[in-house]
């Protein structure tokens, strides 16, 4: 199967702050919107965020090799180049970024990732696999 886009939709607490991150700090670009919801284009994928309320999810961490990790999140993976460029960007920003972790080192699928919270709570890892090929292998 080919690689296709994907479409994600998220609530989200502020319409403005939202796209100001997406576009000033991501350097995503937004599609269509409106006063209630916007589309944003993230590496050709599209998340569309919906004002809403905040919401609780119950298990909100779990453990991977020896990192704590957020068990909702979503993210994208991007080739090396980019992924230092947003990682460089991003830890100078007012944002909090969890340090750059490196996973399964050594070992099929490794990988180096780092998260970034959004305005509206939700985290996103950007991940750079040290071999494109090996995303799905075990």
């Amino acid at each position: 199967m080919k690689n296709v886009p994907f479409h994600m939709s998220l609530p989200c607490l502020s319409i403005s702050k939202t796209e100001d991150f997406y576009v000033n700090m991501i350097g995503a670009e937004i599609g269509r919107h409106s006063p209630r919801w916007l589309d944003v284009n993230l590496f050709g994928n599209q998340i569309t965020f919906t004002k809403a309320g905040s919401f609780n999810f119950t298990f909100k961490t779990y453990k991977f090799e020896n990192t704590v990790l957020p068990s909702f999140h979503f993210g994208i993976i991007v080739d090396k180049s980019t992924w230092e460029g947003l990682y460089a960007k991003l830890a100078k920003s007012e944002f909090d970024v969890m340090a750059e972790v490196v996973f399964l080192k050594d070992r099929k699928g490794e990988h180096k990732s780092f998260f970034i919270q959004d305005p509206n709570g939700h985290t996103l890892e950007f991940k750079c696999f040290k071999k494109q090929k090996e995303m799905f292998l075990m």
